[in-house]
């Protein structure tokens, strides 16, 4: 069938004139060639569209795609991500991974722990800071952690993110206010074990490909996964495979993982992030579920290839996943896989 490809170039936009640390999430070229390169692989057609401004552009002269994969992060809004799936909704394109609704959810952190703690999940108690007078009225043990509350990569963690008494919170939080202009998630801070765990799927069939430990080195800024370490890995980080069957810490976690990706309605695959309290219980934190599929720096490709999946399967599992729900959605209409849908212009794309 006919894949569109939807992405943010990274180079795009430093040509426009954004800075590294604004277009942190979007990709290379390397990770659009890997995932083009595997979808033909097994046999199917590819056309890359690009961002959404390009999307808009190419569905206006009547392009139209039998599925998009969707790779899209956006750039303005606490919505941002669920912009290109919103357009794909209204055309009535199918496309990978999860809907607006909950993509515009768990990009937003409070949101999410809100959802999956009301779930019964175990997830740290925390506050916002809209302004910020609202440090004053914080009434959590310390020490807490502050992040932006709708950035990824780490953006906007560093080794200050863990706070030790109000002063530093108030500092901390005015920075971020400042620089990320978006609200600033406060939470008790986890002193244990951090989890990365890999998800395939969609609702009861979703499953835990496999886990990956986050080791902090040394020379790494000590305590949190920064933006800094989550960058310079190799110097910084060790990442291990490990297994829930080997170990009950793991097991807990993946159960909490899984847990969270069903109760969200994440779809084809997804990451969620893990880390223990001080008693070695795991709490959820947050979720990926347009996780990064560079085939080597990625971490859902690195948790994959940990435990015997290439990435090749993995580009063929996720498409399979988007493909079984998308035909139990449309069964009977006219919407399809074989071949693209009406209106498809073919000179155009």
């Amino acid at each position: 069938m006919l894949i569109g490809l939807t992405y943010d170039l990274r180079a795009d936009y430093l040509a426009a004139g954004y800075s590294e640390e604004e277009t942190a999430e979007f990709d290379g070229v390397a990770t659009i060639d890997a995932i083009d390169t595997a979808l033909r692989a097994i046999g199917h057609q590819t056309d890359r569209i690009g961002n959404g401004r390009q999307l808009v552009d190419r569905l206006a002269v009547g392009n139209r795609w039998a599925l998009v994969f969707n790779l899209t992060e956006g750039l303005h809004g606490t919505a941002r991500e669920s912009q290109v799936p919103a357009i794909l909704d209204l055309y009535e394109i199918p496309y990978t991974f999860s809907d607006p609704l909950v993509l515009a959810v768990c990009l937003h952190k409070g949101l999410t722990k809100t959802v999956v703690g009301q779930a019964g999940l175990p997830t740290t108690p925390f506050v916002l800071v809209k302004k910020i007078e609202d440090v004053e009225a914080i009434d959590l043990p310390y020490p807490l952690f502050a992040k932006p509350v709708a950035e990824g990569t780490g953006k906007g963690i560093t080794a200050n993110s863990k706070i030790k008494d109000r002063d530093s919170l108030r500092r901390v939080c005015r920075e971020l206010l400042a620089s990320c202009r978006q609200p600033v998630l406060v939470e008790t801070f986890l002193p244990g074990r951090e989890f990365t765990v890999g998800i395939l799927g969609t609702g009861d069939e979703a499953r835990v490909i496999g886990s990956m430990e986050i080791i902090l080195l040394p020379a790494a800024e000590a305590e949190v996964y920064s933006y800094t370490n989550k960058n310079r890995y190799e110097e910084f980080c060790r990442y291990l495979p490990r297994r829930g069957v080997d170990d009950t810490e793991v097991a807990q976690a993946e159960q909490v993982a899984l847990a969270a990706h069903r109760i969200l309605g994440c779809r084809d695959a997804s990451r969620v992030d893990i880390r223990s309290d001080d008693q070695g219980r795991p709490h959820f934190m947050e979720v990926n579920p347009v996780a990064g599929l560079h085939p080597k720096d990625s971490d859902l490709p690195m948790i994959c290839g940990f435990f015997g999946m290439t990435y090749q399967e993995l580009i063929e599992q996720i498409i399979a996943a988007a493909s079984c729900r998308v035909t139990k959605t449309v069964a009977g209409s006219r919407v399809g896989f074989s071949s693209p849908p009406l209106g498809y212009n073919a000179e155009a794309g």
